[in-house]
């Protein structure tokens, strides 16, 4: 199951402070004022390894007539249908209001894994406030102190327990490679699905936004099945206008996470712009291969040079993802698009791929002893020894005498040697740093 944590309760109990303190980052916008969060906020957390995505929702009132409150009603309605478990926040030092009783019952219907955190419990005195929420009927409280960080560890410790680890995904994998078609609206992307195909299997029209949801469907390519999912744009949330919309990117998420590889699709006659690149950011924190399709090529006026200064363009603005391939193509001509599989199947191998022990060391370690780590407070620091994990994304841990003090930019020069060493294009890498015993 895919990891997601929705975050409910009503107004002010101390939500957007809890997921502030799960994502260890001011991501939601804290105030007094009840309704501050207006509407669903996604982050992508990782404890102890398992990455998850977190949704903040605004203050739930059930049945409430006020408009604002039903469209922020509705979007946590969403949130809880869409998440693998909920974490519903009450104020432990306000007690049980008839609020948390009723959205209580609505979550008991919902038939979800809850998990109930008692929320500004910031002292051992102050635990005893927590026994009152047995009644609820959610089993032990976890009491917790967003703002504080008091027992947040135990708390994640709990609510992540059944989660699973890069690699041990388990659902819905079965031998069909699944590809995602992702990106912002009106890029083209059923159009690409469509072209794949060599049918009008998806509703294509010129109005941005006409996929509301994951579609699914099935080419034969060379004897084999390949699984498309064809999701819904991906927007920013301040353009984001109804609910079903917000529905539609938790769905373009989840598929992220459901797929093997993603086909991130830009408008190439317009450029990559900050809203494509958080489409991107998305897929890399899902750690999900990837394919850039620069589709609508045919617009573009070209010679024999175009396709290449484009390129080189397109990684400049990549930066850190330019180890992402690029292939320019038309759906509306249907220019390169059988080259996508063929792509796709290349990038899931890599993904699959280890690489021996032995090799790993004698070309990292060479390279590492030309370009050694900084020192710190005049202490050496050592890499010793790296080895590969097992799963998707590929894993390499590497042992050092000092792993907590190596810089971020030493870390990026370490991705970039395993890449030029060993390739992995279009495949997210996993750099994981342990004390040598």
């Amino acid at each position: 199951m895919p990891n997601i944590l929705a975050i409910v309760g009503r107004p002010n109990v101390g939500k957007s402070t809890l997921f502030n303190r799960i994502l260890n980052e001011r991501s939601a916008i804290v105030d007094d004022m009840p309704g501050v969060t207006r509407d669903r906020h996604y982050g992508v957390a990782d404890w102890t390894g398992k990455i998850f995505t977190v949704i903040d929702t605004g203050g739930y009132v059930p049945n409430s007539d006020d408009l604002f409150e039903q469209a922020i009603r509705e979007q946590a309605e969403i949130a809880i249908e869409e998440a693998s478990a909920v974490i519903f926040v009450v104020d432990g030092m306000a007690g049980i209001t008839p609020l948390d009783e009723e959205i209580a019952s609505i979550l008991r219907k919902r038939a979800k894994i809850v998990f109930l955190a008692v929320n500004k419990i910031d002292s051992a005195q102050r635990e005893a406030h927590a026994a009152q929420f047995f009644r609820l009927g959610f089993g032990d409280p976890l009491a917790i102190s967003a703002l504080g960080g008091r027992m947040i560890g135990d708390f994640l410790d709990a609510v992540t327990k059944k989660f699973s680890l890069p690699g041990e995904e388990t659902e819905d994998r079965s031998p069909a490679l699944k590809i995602a078609i992702v990106g912002k609206p009106n890029v083209g992307k059923s159009s690409i699905v469509n072209a794949l195909l060599g049918k009008e299997r998806t509703i294509v029209t010129d109005r941005p936004g006409t996929t509301r949801d994951s579609v699914d469907s099935v080419l034969r390519d060379h004897g084999e099945d390949v699984i498309l999912i064809d999701t819904a744009g991906l927007r920013h949330r301040s353009r984001i206008k109804e609910s079903v919309e917000f529905y539609s990117v938790l769905r373009s998420l989840k598929s992220i996470e459901r797929c093997d590889v993603a086909f991130m699709v830009i408008d190439v006659s317009t450029g990559i712009d900050r809203q494509d690149l958080r489409v991107l950011e998305s897929i890399m924190e899902r750690r999900r291969a990837v394919v850039l399709v620069a589709n609508k090529w045919d617009l573009i006026e070209k010679d024999d040079q175009t396709a290449r200064g484009y390129e080189k363009e397109i990684k400049k603005i990549l930066r850190m993802y330019d180890f992402v391939p690029v292939v320019f193509t038309s759906a509306l001509q249907k220019k390169r698009i059988p080259k996508l599989i063929e792509i796709a199947r290349k990038l899931h191998a890599e993904q699959l791929r280890r690489i021996p022990t032995n090799k790993l060391n004698s070309e990292l370690l060479r390279r590492i002893e030309s370009t050694p780590p900084a020192s710190v407070r005049g202490k050496e620091v050592k890499i010793n020894y790296i080895t590969q994990s097992k799963g998707i994304p590929p894993s390499f841990i590497f042992f050092s005498n000092e792993p907590s003090v190596l810089e971020a930019k030493y870390k990026r020069f370490l991705e970039r040697s395993l890449r030029e060493a060993f390739g992995f294009e279009g495949v997210p890498l996993l750099l994981l740093f342990r004390k040598k015993r």
